[in-house]
């Protein structure tokens, strides 16, 4: 950086999602909705996990930390977003916007780790099922959740310790509805090499390895279910693996848009539409997934409902 004034930036302005006040108004009641239906349906998965005996499995277990993952994913973002529909301009300390880079960041790394432990669980349930108490035990199954949440703040101290690394001098205008780290990158004054390529480096590689397991949990499924003669049984194998195989393709799909594609090869208004996709729908449409296309979930729903009428 060259001799000359320059202001210390101290608060950030996020654009938003459209400059249009109509348009604002409307989207303000959409998610406004959608944050409601995202609260409820995952406070709704952790409290029947819990209330329903049936229900208390490695496979639910993972499930109902999904729930919370997304509830925090979403409480991320979405707050900060419904304000700046209601606002032209979103004003946010600086600090205030890394804090929730870091806090985006944990819960959306969190939730890739623990798709994949998910993933793990169906390959130990349908290709060793003789095996399944010992190879999902409760210490297997808390090392693979902790494992998550490790991974999650692991890689949101890369991301925060590297933002923590830029300045910012000049415009203070974010163009997007968040604190994303690509945009936050486009506004600093004094980034190097490094602070785009090691948090590339590390959510590709997450990226790459969930991925991996979960495809390679898949060929494994794939191919004990078409060995099996049973066409009931491999229905059954294949009903128990929708619901997870709906929600990774969803989840990996769009992080994979936004943090792998090179950034020359989308515009800001793709990366914005995206974002709300997998900041925002994703973990309202997670609890809906796992609820309608899942037998179990149904049936309990249906025994804590008749219990709790007298």
């Amino acid at each position: 950086m060259g001799p000359g004034n320059y202001t210390i930036v101290t608060e950030f302005i996020l654009m938003g999602l459209t400059e249009d006040a109509t348009i604002r108004a409307i989207l303000f009641v959409v998610f406004l909705i959608i944050y409601s239906v995202t609260l409820m349906g995952n406070v709704s998965i952790i409290m029947l996990i819990r209330g329903s005996p049936q229900l208390h499995t490695p496979m639910y277990l993972f499930l109902s930390h999904l729930a919370f993952v997304d509830i925090g994913y979403s409480s991320s973002v979405t707050p900060i977003m419904l304000r700046g529909f209601l606002n032209k301009e979103t004003f946010i300390p600086v600090a205030g916007c890394v804090a929730q880079l870091c806090s985006v960041v944990t819960f959306g790394t969190t939730e890739s780790f623990l798709l994949a432990a998910m993933a793990y669980d169906r390959y130990v349930a349908i290709c060793s099922p003789l095996l399944y108490s010992t190879q999902m035990s409760s210490t297997v199954c808390i090392l693979l959740v902790g494992t998550s949440y490790l991974g999650g703040s692991v890689n949101a101290w890369i991301f925060t310790g590297c933002s923590l690394n830029l300045s910012f001098c000049g415009p203070n205008k974010v163009n997007h509805f968040f604190c994303d780290y690509s945009p936050l990158l486009k506004l600093s004054c004094s980034h190097d090499f490094s602070s785009e390529i090691i948090p590339a480096v590390s959510s590709g590689s997450i990226i790459v390895v969930t991925l991996f397991i979960v495809a390679l949990s898949y060929v494994y499924i794939l191919v004990s279910v078409l060995k099996m003669r049973s066409s009931e049984g491999r229905h059954k194998a294949f009903s128990t693996c929708t619901s997870h195989l709906t929600a990774v393709t969803l989840f990996f799909g769009t992080i994979t848009f936004i943090y792998v594609m090179p950034k020359s090869s989308y515009s800001t208004d793709q990366n914005k539409v995206v974002s709300v996709f997998y900041t925002v729908v994703i973990p309202m449409l997670n609890p809906i997934i796992y609820s309608l296309r899942n037998k179990d979930v149904k049936e309990a729903m249906k025994k804590l409902i008749s219990n709790t009428r007298w």
